[in-house]
């Protein structure tokens, strides 16, 4: 097998144990560097599981952080299909809830929730895409590298944020940079409240019902990707951009589809956030979402199965990092950190290291078992 030619594995290797063993060495390489500042790696990693998976809460804010990360893995994934890399998924997520949250203040207190909640949606969604489709209208007509403008859009959608809360949408006599509260119809039920409906008890957390929207978007994004004309014409364009022009396909419309679904879909992390939990318009809401995506999508190949694992690990780690540090004297957020980005190392840079072998190993396995008896020359 030449080391110039790509290496070619099953979609089942590629998605599912590719990304297992890439995992497992940055474990690995995370357990010597535990080591190494005197800690227990066992000790560590035991700690970690236990505050992630081990009660019903801390799976509970487990699940509550991979909702956002879904959100934004989904668009990055997106955009990617359509031979884009999408980097603006923070400022995206930032005007998808400020978008939420207009919809919100104008009307949470004349409308009900099942109608308030849809719009919320609804509002994300199309201030989302619309602040994916200046770049991508860039790329499609001006030939602006996609990459450039939505970092530039990142920093613009915060200075817009920062404005509006500070000069327009700021609550009076309130010192903290925030809105007035939302009504009551724009508060998207918690799941111990939804199962709690159901006579079953389950401890106040931050996980609310956008946990159902995150899986719907999942289904959703493989359904368009990999069951229906317009993902075909999508994908087509994103990896053969020439060949999908000369088919009739037209690759500026694709851009534009891309990255406006990409948006669409980051707009969706105002409603985990502001509606299932702070109630009203904040700051600093996103905090990293937007570029953390980028991690879950890499991780779990661009594929939505892929980045719901992928959004459950770092869901995982976020909230079994935060037990860590108050369990374990010496370890600190910042060792999160730092096994955060070995992870994103093996699996985003280095993600093919392991793919050779796995390819000879699957090839191995394949080869025909001679019959008994056959006489060999």
């Amino acid at each position: 097998m030449s080391s110039h030619q790509p290496i070619e594995l099953p979609r089942w290797i590629d998605i599912g144990v590719l990304p297992l063993i890439n995992l497992a060495m940055a474990l690995a390489v995370s357990g010597i560097v535990v080591a190494g500042i005197g800690l227990d790696p066992i000790q560590v990693i035991t700690q970690l599981i236990k505050g992630a998976f081990g009660s019903r809460a801390g799976f509970s804010y487990t699940l509550y952080y991979a909702t956002t990360f879904v959100f934004t893995g989904l668009a990055v994934a997106v955009a990617f299909h359509g031979g884009l890399f999408n980097i603006g998924g923070e400022g995206q997520a930032m005007m998808g809830g400020l978008g939420s949250a207009l919809v919100a203040l104008a009307w949470s207190n004349q409308v009900p929730a099942i109608v308030m909640l849809p719009l919320m949606i609804l509002a994300g969604a199309l201030a989302g895409g619309a602040w994916a489709a200046v770049p991508a209208a860039l790329q499609a007509w001006r030939g602006s590298h996609v990459v450039i403008t939505t970092i530039m859009f990142n920093f613009i959608a915060s200075a817009l944020l920062s404005y509006l809360l500070v000069n327009v949408l700021k609550e009076p006599g309130n010192m903290a940079v925030e809105s007035r509260a939302f009504g009551e119809s724009a508060h998207m039920p918690g799941l111990h409240e939804a199962l709690g409906w159901l006579g079953i008890d389950w401890p106040k957390t931050p996980l609310n019902l956008s946990v159902l929207l995150a899986v719907l978007s999942a289904v959703g994004v493989y359904l368009l990707l990999w069951k229906s004309r317009a993902g075909y014409e999508l994908r087509a364009v994103g990896h053969a951009p020439d060949a999908a022009h000369y088919a009739g396909i037209w690759p500026r419309r694709q851009i534009m589809v891309a990255m406006m679904l990409s948006g669409a879909l980051a707009g969706q992390v105002g409603i985990n956030e502001l509606a299932g939990v702070q109630g009203r318009l904040l700051l600093d809401y996103v905090v990293g979402a937007g570029f953390t995506g980028i991690a879950v999508s890499l991780i779990g190949r661009n594929h939505p199965l892929g980045i719901v694992l992928a959004s459950l690990l770092f869901g995982a780690l976020y909230q079994g990092g935060a037990e860590l540090a108050f369990e374990i004297p010496g370890f600190s957020r910042d060792m999160v950190a730092t096994l955060q980005g070995l992870i994103v190392l093996f699996s985003g840079a280095m993600a093919m290291v392991a793919a050779p072998w796995l390819a000879k190993l699957y090839a191995f396995s394949r080869r025909p078992v001679a019959a008994p008896g056959v006489a060999h020359g």
